[in-house]
């Protein structure tokens, strides 16, 4: 019996490893990352198939369709509100952006105005403005968003504005905000307004891969002219006015004008995936995009990437600017867990006499995650890199910074899920103003971190766990 057993157990094994095999290759992912799928498949087959199921960076072709279908019907139907003025960029600036214009991301266009958001409270407070300001509509999608008093605060505004017989609609993403109930959002829903989750949590086999396809967004769209993107969350972390010295540090900005165009059509596209029926005409597209076809301003580009986008844009134009550096790179990010092709841009501009700085969280959100972390900054300090601890309090800025060149405010963190996992969007300014405000923003925070310790021997089992979450880093 118990011979009989065995066998059925090898054929079973056998078929499981046939199986995972022929799926990895034909996945055609990098040939590190197969032959390590492939390893873990033959030496730990129930948990690393169990792992792969949940946390495995499956491109969910169905879900992809279905997205991807969304934005090309937005995209026809939009044709007509594009052509704006294009700045003239040039040398390294222009290089930078024909990367993203040729990965579909449009072009760079002129924003009226730009604001930095250097806080929750300045940021809330920018926020509730121009949603009671609003004439038409009001778009937001965010990956947090707490039922406590400052989620609570930014619904009763937005329940207002829907009495006031505006257009709102709100996307929240079910894995980011486990704690909003269909009980929370009753009165915003009873004022006109309509709700939707971004890939809803089932108990079912086709969601056991919840982990990947989130919208990590955090962005507003106000009548198609003012739109908000950043690291703040619509929660209490954030806010200096709840939490004093304890308020997480993060950024977020303002942008007037034409940008907002590309976050409309970002938002729309997400918004008839969640299942929203949202469609343009000629009659109602001046309403939602607008006439700002402005001649001069902060020359401005706005990069979104995801799951279901094999390219990676928002990767690929990374590492394009880093390419160009010649002075500095200056990074803030609260997740530094870079893949292979982003730690060797970054070595070797250090290498080139580039002066290359990050700044991590001190303390993170995620004791995985900063475990992780800590392996690429050990690793980048002995390669010369300047690292920087900020705090306590969390860090989440997540900004970067290549010369007088071009200056980043994202979405996404520096690590493989921001990049391919996730639904991201990042603005890139090639504007002399806009980028040293962002530079003494990181001088500021740099004044308020220290050097990045090193793990010495006395803690060998620090750097053995360390080590092993670093083996996560593809999914973190």
């Amino acid at each position: 019996m118990t011979s009989h057993v065995l066998q059925i157990a090898f054929v079973v094994y056998v078929v499981w490893v046939i199986g995972a095999i022929v799926t990895m290759l034909l996945a055609r992912r990098s040939p590190t990352a197969t032959l390590a799928w492939i390893f873990a498949f033959i030496a730990l087959p129930f948990v690393s198939g169990l792992y792969y199921l949940v946390f495995g960076p499956r491109r969910m072709q169905r879900r992809s369709r279905k997205y991807d279908a969304a934005r090309r019907a937005l995209r026809r139907a939009n044709e007509a509100a594009d052509g704006p003025a294009r700045p003239a960029l040039r040398g390294d600036a222009a290089q930078v952006a024909a990367v993203a214009r040729r990965l579909e991301q449009g072009p760079a266009t002129f924003a009226s105005g730009v604001m930095l958001l250097h806080d929750g409270d300045e940021c809330i407070d920018a926020l509730e403005s121009a949603i009671a300001a609003a004439q038409h509509h009001i778009h937001m999608e965010y990956y947090i968003w707490e039922p406590d008093k400052t989620g609570t605060r930014i619904r009763d505004v937005l329940v207002e504005s829907a009495k006031r017989g505006l257009e709102v609609r709100v996307i929240y993403d079910d894995v980011g905000s486990p704690d909003v109930k269909s009980r929370f959002w009753e009165p915003l829903r009873s004022a006109g307004a309509q709700v939707r989750a971004f890939n809803r949590v089932h108990l079912a086999f086709a969601s056991i891969n919840f982990a990947n396809f989130r919208t990590h967004r955090k962005i507003a769209v106000i009548d198609g002219v003012t739109g908000f993107l950043g690291g703040i969350n619509i929660h209490d972390p954030e806010m200096p006015s709840l939490n004093g010295k304890a308020a997480w540090r993060d950024l977020h900005t303002r942008i007037e004008g034409e940008p907002t165009h590309r976050l409309q059509r970002l938002f729309l596209e997400t918004w008839n995936y969640t299942g929203g029926d949202f469609r343009l005409t000629p009659k109602n597209i001046e309403k939602y995009f607008p006439a700002t076809r402005c001649a001069e301003g902060i020359a401005a580009q706005v990069i979104a990437s995801g799951p279901d986008d094999t390219n990676a844009p928002m990767h690929a134009f990374f590492l394009a600017a880093i390419a160009t550096a010649r002075h500095r790179v200056l990074i803030e990010t609260p997740y530094l867990i870079p893949d292979e092709p982003l730690e060797s841009a970054l070595r070797i501009a250090e290498l080139r006499g580039v002066d290359v700085q990050v700044i991590v969280p001190r303390r993170g959100d995620s004791r995985i995650v900063s475990a992780a972390s800590h392996t690429y900054c050990e690793s980048f300090r002995k390669s010369g890199i300047k690292v920087y601890e900020y705090g306590p309090p969390m860090l989440h800025t997540k900004t970067l910074v290549i010369d007088e060149t071009v200056g980043v405010i994202a979405t996404a963190n520096m690590d493989n899920r921001s990049f391919r996992l996730n639904f991201e969007v990042a603005a890139a300014f090639y504007d002399k103003s806009v980028i040293e405000q962002l530079a003494a923003r990181f001088e500021e925070d740099r004044e308020n971190s220290r050097v990045f310790q090193s793990r010495g021997r006395s803690r060998r089992l620090t750097i053995l766990l360390e080590s092993i979450a670093r083996l996560s880093s593809p999914v973190l």
